[in-house]
């Protein structure tokens, strides 16, 4: 089951960018409790990839994701779609939206703070607005988490 996804919409219905291939692997992190986290980042076509969070565990969560632009930022749109255990979203919250970057072997992600866009956005066009409204507020995305690649 999925718990904790923030949006009912989506900030595009097809996705119309292609994928940044430098975010393609399997990076990992040490969380705050000492434990390590990995992301699994796929190619599923040359506009959406597949992730797996936390890739390889017992409750590792599956997403469709693709690139969008809305208020001069390139983001990540993630649909979430099922568990490793074959669990399926409860409800239509099922999307989150992140900003990136990569340099040399280390994935910089922030998710978009659901307390300064809310998650009550009742259209595509809303939320797109909601975040135009907050671009330039720090807080528009959460705690920054920072992947190294993993090499094979």
């Amino acid at each position: 089951m999925l718990a904790g996804c923030d949006y009912t919409v989506p900030l595009v219905k097809t996705a119309g960018m292609g994928i940044d291939n430098g975010v393609v692997g399997l990076w990992e992190r040490t969380n705050k409790d000492g434990q390590t986290e990995r992301l699994l980042v796929l190619p599923l076509s040359k506009q959406e990839y597949l992730v797996s969070f936390p890739s390889g565990a017992k409750d590792a969560m599956f997403a469709r994701a693709s690139l969008c632009s809305t208020a001069g930022k390139t983001l990540v749109q993630l649909e979430w779609i099922g568990t490793v255990q074959g669990g399926l979203p409860e409800d239509n919250r099922v999307f989150q939206f992140a900003a990136y970057s990569v340099a040399e072997n280390t994935l910089r992600v922030r998710m978009l703070n659901a307390d300064v866009v809310k998650t009550d956005a009742g259209s595509s066009d809303a939320l797109a607005k909601a975040i135009s409204e907050n671009k330039n507020n720090p807080a528009l995305f959460r705690e920054e988490m920072a992947f190294e690649k993993v090499r094979n």
